[in-house]
């Protein structure tokens, strides 16, 4: 039995229907916070949980005879790191066979990276892991590709200007289904105990080459402006973009500057048994006509 965790969120929901095409629905369970958010999945003939992050008690009733857990890590960046231990904690517990981690890559794991606000509860979770005796597998993710149009801004194409602080830095972006698909492949093979999979994407590119990709597909020039942080947050609080928000694109931004997302190759291919999705081709599917 394999137990999806986060089953409504994007990540969650993609790995389902992943799941779904190799095992039939009665092997599978979703863990959701609600009856009714478990609705689509009972519909599907896919057994619901009901389990919190927050609540030990409700995780570990829901773990009960989980054979392989795809272990997502949570959103609440603010509480998350409490939550990835109760679970690691509840998966201890319930003598889950085996946890399947959505964690990400990274170059620096000390307290001066930009992104160490996001870092700190996956190299957590990471540890409790490692230290909990159960059979583990660790997937680090590269930077979603999906970010790739929330970093560029709804008016990007009418603006006619990509604005991030980013300077000439390049990310390996990875679509979030190529890496739900590989950690599904993960859940359904054997010999994955204990390893660490470097999952980014195969091709680094900087805004200016977005630009430039863009600029082919719509047939109107976009150019990339690279400001300072100072003037970026001043920018978009004019613009009412909530600080909180401002405060993590700026922190991405530089990261990516860093060097940060830059490595590329990884274990991705190999887990896919073909070639991911590269940004161009990814752009051309969200801004092409």
């Amino acid at each position: 039995m394999i137990l999806v965790t986060g089953a409504n969120g994007a990540f969650g929901t993609a790995a389902i229907d992943f799941l779904l095409k190799k095992l039939p629905a009665n092997q599978l369970v979703a863990l959701v916070r609600s009856e009714e958010k478990g609705a689509a999945f009972k519909a599907k003939g896919i057994e619901i949980r009901i389990g919190d992050y927050d609540d030990v008690a409700s995780l570990v009733s829901a773990f009960q005879g989980v054979d392989k857990l795809l272990f997502v890590s949570g959103s609440d960046i603010a509480n998350r790191s409490q939550q990835h231990l109760n679970v690691v904690e509840a998966a201890k517990t319930a003598k889950v066979g085996h946890v399947v981690y959505t964690s990400f890559m990274r170059r620096n794991e000390t307290e001066t990276s930009p992104i160490a606000f996001v870092a700190k509860s996956h190299l957590e979770a990471e540890e409790a892991l490692k230290a909990s005796g159960l059979n583990y597998t660790l997937l680090k993710n590269g930077l979603y590709m999906d970010m790739l149009p929330i970093f560029l801004g709804e008016q990007v194409i009418d603006s006619g200007v990509i604005f991030q602080p980013a300077g000439q830095g390049k990310a390996a972006f990875v679509l979030r289904n190529d890496l739900a698909e590989a950690a599904v492949n993960v859940l359904t093979s054997g010999g994955h105990e204990g390893k660490s999979y470097e999952l980014p994407g195969i091709q680094a590119v900087s805004y200016s080459e977005v630009a430039a990709n863009l600029t082919e597909i719509v047939g109107k020039h976009i150019e990339y402006v690279s400001p300072t942080q100072e003037v970026y947050h001043a920018e978009l609080t004019k613009v009412g973009v909530p600080e909180m928000y401002i405060n993590m694109f700026g922190a991405f931004a530089e990261a990516i500057n860093q060097g940060e997302f830059a490595e590329v190759g990884g274990d991705l291919p190999n887990l896919l048994g073909r070639q991911p999705i590269t940004p161009a081709a990814y752009l051309k599917q969200v801004y092409g006509n």
